[in-house]
């Protein structure tokens, strides 16, 4: 049985947009989408930083929670972001 967390993150990328996506290695992600190697969306919007993430204990809650975040609206993220980066 694997025990690996599962993220579902949120990076900001250099134009000022976000991108959101799932993993199970957070610092390893970012610095993957960093390289140029990332997904196809921020290759062309380097760097990107992270701004949110939630841990989950399974892969395919992660991946639901990626699908209900990219339905959010623009606000509705930045919202989700700033409170993120309000946490003590």
């Amino acid at each position: 049985m694997d025990l690996k967390k599962a993220y579902t993150y949120m990076v900001r990328c250099s134009d000022g947009s976000l991108y959101t996506g799932w993993t199970t290695d957070l610092k390893k992600r970012i610095n993957v989408h960093n390289s140029g190697r990332g997904a196809k969306y921020t290759r062309c919007r380097l760097p990107v930083k992270l701004v949110y993430y939630e841990e989950f204990s399974t892969k395919h809650e992660a991946m639901s929670r990626e699908v209900h975040m990219k339905q959010l609206t623009k606000s509705q993220k930045e919202e989700l972001v700033a409170c993120f980066t309000k946490k003590p």
